[in-house]
């Protein structure tokens, strides 16, 4: 027998030998055993990933001799003529040499004849969308109502050149790329099948080369079997096909994140040097990327697709850059993939594609202003408070006091030993107990008490008073403070509710109650704005409170700008 080609040596001849289609095979399993077997099917997919042999396979499962059956056994006459695709019954048509409309009219008036030997007649027709608009408006009636012993198996690339009439008409599959891991291992088994030393590392750059294609996978060993003889390494698959090695992506990647522009310029100098290919060089960046974006965000979804050692890569990069510098690294090294393709000098549009790359990484954000700008703030509100705090004296004579007067005497003993930080955190819990049932007693303290925290407020961030002042306490139990709100004030609750907001106001009260409080926030419907009585104090212009907020100030002072009202 003549020599074959791995691809057609080792094409699967059962369902159980289709790779990386589980969803597919499963379905038309279950539609044999339920004989629930439809009069047209539509294979999508990329090339190479198994359309056409899952369409042969649905063929000798039809009409094998023990069929329908899962598993057709191979060696009957029917089985056998599919397979060397000389059965009259299945009948394999080119979709892009014979998609005249006098072909297709041909083909419709011999659906009539009945099978010669097996169950069904099988028309398995590849590149459908190569078929012209008049052809497919001679296939449709006959695609619709076909006769009972005929079934119409269609595989494409691109199912959006098909007619939307023909689409209707089947039960469309759509088949995936095949994980790079799985191509690998059947990669390995042929090997081993074959005697042919094959190097992990090279069966992983050639699955990553074959882009999810099986059979292109397969060609690919097949010619490197040829070039190298029985033993093939890494080294060789990149020599041949012209690819670059994860290593070298990885080192490339590991160059932009730590913003070294001549390790970058050097590396990509010296693949172009040694004749590769600055687009695919490109295209694998951009791929390094993704998996560490992916990576970054859910490590398990790529464990199907990635080696051990990009693996290994990506859990040392992963914690390097931030998400929204990657996506901004992404966007920047992407704007040039549109030009590289037709550009004469490859080598100068990459270059200058990493270099705008990595001086975004310095770039600061507005986000970034923003935190540290809030940060500041934090900062010195936080000096403000302390500056408020009794001193430890007081806190001491606190402490004697609330032990003389019998408020939770035990719990003062049993603190004696502790650290004076201990103390004071007792003690910042005993006045928060206190102040708790004070103002539940007293509706008159909580007023009090509560124009204190509006007129705070006033003096800290002016910009949020007037939503303080729409708020009406409600209780304080257990350190939380409840405060009720009019059902029409819901942007109210929803601006002190941000984190700046709330974390300011919880401070304030704090500090007034003498020790740590929660705030939450309810919009009541026996609340109205009639009702709240805001607390009185002097008019103020506007424009003065937004001027002498801290962050305004501090904003103004980074960036050496001026207010102008506009007046």
């Amino acid at each position: 027998m003549s020599y074959q080609v791995f691809a057609r040596k080792y094409r699967p001849q059962v369902f159980d030998d289709v790779l990386g289609q589980d969803h597919v095979v499963q379905t038309l399993k279950n539609a044999i055993q339920q004989k629930r077997i439809a009069h047209a099917y539509l294979f999508v997919g990329p090339r190479g990933t198994g359309k056409t042999s899952t369409a042969r396979i649905l063929a000798k499962s039809l009409n094998c001799i023990h069929g329908p059956t899962v598993n057709p056994c191979g060696v009957c006459d029917s089985c056998r003529e599919i397979s060397q695709s000389i059965s009259l019954d299945v009948l394999e048509i080119d979709g892009a040499s014979n998609n005249s409309v006098d072909q297709i009219r041909e083909l419709r008036d011999n659906v009539r004849f009945a099978p010669s030997r097996g169950n069904f007649k099988v028309y398995i027709i590849d590149e459908v969308h190569m078929l012209t608009q008049q052809a497919f408006n001679a296939l449709l009636k006959t695609l619709e109502e076909p006769p009972a012993h005929v079934i119409f198996i269609f595989a494409t690339t691109e199912p959006h050149k098909v007619l939307p009439t023909i689409l209707s008409r089947c039960q469309r599959f759509d088949l995936r790329r095949i994980p790079a891991l799985t191509i690998a291992k059947h990669l390995a088994y042929i090997a081993a099948k074959e005697g042919v030393d094959l190097a992990p590392d090279a069966a992983a750059a050639i699955a990553v080369a074959a882009e999810g294609g099986l059979r292109d996978a397969e060609s690919m060993l097949d010619q490197l079997v040829a070039f190298c003889g029985n033993t093939v390494g890494e080294k060789e698959v990149l020599e041949v096909f012209g690819l670059t090695s994860e290593r070298i992506v990885a080192d490339l990647t590991r160059a932009i994140l730590s913003q070294k522009a001549a390790v970058a310029l050097a590396i990509v100098h010296q693949q172009a040097e040694a004749g590769k290919d600055l687009t695919k060089l490109l295209g694998d960046l951009l791929a390094f990327f993704r998996n560490l974006l992916i990576f970054k965000i859910d490590p398990q979804s790529l464990r199907e697709e990635i080696s051990d050692q990009a693996r290994a890569s990506l859990e040392e990069l992963v914690a390097v850059v931030e998400t929204q510098r990657l996506l901004r690294l992404i966007e920047e090294i992407s704007e040039v993939e549109a030009t590289i393709k037709w550009a004469s000098n490859k080598k100068l549009h990459l270059e200058i594609a990493l270099i705008r790359a990595i001086h975004t990484l310095s770039e600061v954000s507005l986000e970034n202003v923003v935190d540290a700008l809030e940060n500041l703030v934090g900062v010195s509100h936080s000096h403000a408070g302390a500056e408020t705090k009794p001193p430890p004296a007081h806190e001491e004579t606190a402490i004697k006091e609330s032990t003389k007067s019998g408020v939770a005497p035990k719990r003062i003993a049993e603190a004696a030993p502790s650290t004076k930080s201990d103390a004071s955190e007792i003690l910042q819990e005993e006045r928060s107990v206190q102040t708790s049932e004070i103002l539940t007693e007293s509706s008159a303290s909580m007023e009090s008490v509560w124009e204190r925290v509006v007129q705070e407020v006033r003096n800290r961030r002016p910009l949020i008073v007037s939503w303080i002042e729409s708020a009406t306490p409600l209780s304080l139990e257990n350190g939380t403070l409840k405060l009720g709100f009019p059902k029409n004030l819901s942007l109210a609750v929803e601006s002190l509710s941000r984190p700046n907001n709330q974390k300011l106001l919880e401070e304030v009260v704090g500090q007034l109650l003498g020790g740590s409080c929660r705030l939450e926030f309810e919009l009541r419907e026996d609340l109205s704005a009639a009702e709240i009585k805001p607390v009185q104090s002097q008019p103020m212009d506007p424009m003065e409170d937004f001027k002498k907020d801290p962050m305004i100030q501090k904003a103004l002072e980074i960036f050496k700008a001026e207010i102008h009202s506009g007046r």
